[in-house]
């Protein structure tokens, strides 16, 4: 079942070349370094602490996402493929309600380990591949749904990314991102801020062994545009029936499109 569509407030789209910006990185190809290396150092402890940081609520956003996009899952011999599936938590759960196919990329190689081990683990042998999300490895017109999950603020160029998912959806497949956001309640957000800004990275930082990971983190989050810009920015690259599902009081946002 799909979400109701709902207008989108007017607001700017993405300017060309904005993007993640972590700390110290001046280019592009810093940051994608810098994201890439800090993924491959807290592989290991991903899930553990993303469950435990979001109070398990990252399970119940991901089931939400299945059942938006259950009608898509449910048609035979459709082509699915999470980008920046990370360890495959999203790409497990797409893959044992779809009928078609479903594979999974993600840029840094600890990432796609743990994926692998875990869809070992569960006997789902989803394709995985090695791959940047600015330039997939697809020929034109390839998908009939392409998801992203908590992997898409992290890109050098949001509108790059849009671009080159259009590039890859057939003529009204669906695109699907899952995405923190900033809550739109002025109370929740300043607690929510609170708690990534001081709890968050101290939990995260000891638990991982990697401070900086956890610090970038809600910097990300803090720094993404907020829900109507991202729909803007679908609109602007040629995404039909653009809209939008907030979650937990705007923490998370579920973005739908369609490709034109």
């Amino acid at each position: 079942m799909t979400p109701k569509a709902r207008p989108n407030k007017p607001g700017a789209s993405f300017h060309k070349g904005e993007g993640a910006t972590p700390r110290g990185a001046a280019t592009p190809e810093q940051a994608a370094a810098y994201v890439r290396t800090m993924f491959g150092r807290v592989a290991g402890r991903y899930d553990f602490l993303n469950h435990l940081l979001s109070f398990q609520l990252d399970r119940s956003w991901r089931r939400r996402t299945i059942r938006t996009l259950s009608r898509i899952l449910a048609r035979e011999g459709t082509l699915i493929m999470d980008v920046c599936c990370g360890t495959g938590d999203l790409l497990l759960a797409m893959e044992s309600k779809a009928k078609g196919s479903v594979i999974g990329c993600d840029f840094c190689h600890p990432m796609l380990l743990e994926a692998q081990r875990k869809s070992a683990r569960k006997r789902a042998y989803a394709p995985l591949f090695e791959a940047d999300a600015l330039r997939l490895p697809l020929p034109d017109n390839s998908l009939d749904l392409l998801t992203v999950a908590f992997g898409f603020r992290n890109l050098t160029d949001y509108r790059a990314g849009l671009v080159e998912f259009q590039r890859v959806l057939k003529p009204a497949g669906t695109l699907a991102i899952l995405e923190f956001s900033n809550p739109p309640n002025f109370l929740f957000r300043a607690l929510y801020k609170l708690y990534s800004r001081f709890i968050l990275p101290a939990v995260g930082g000891a638990i991982s062994g990697a401070p900086d990971a956890y610090s970038y983190l809600p910097e990300s989050v803090e720094k993404f545009p907020e829900a109507e810009k991202l729909a803007a920015t679908m609109e602007s690259v040629g995404f039909t029936r653009v809209r939008f599902q907030r979650m937990t009081f705007g923490v998370v946002a579920l973005h739908l499109g369609l490709a034109g």
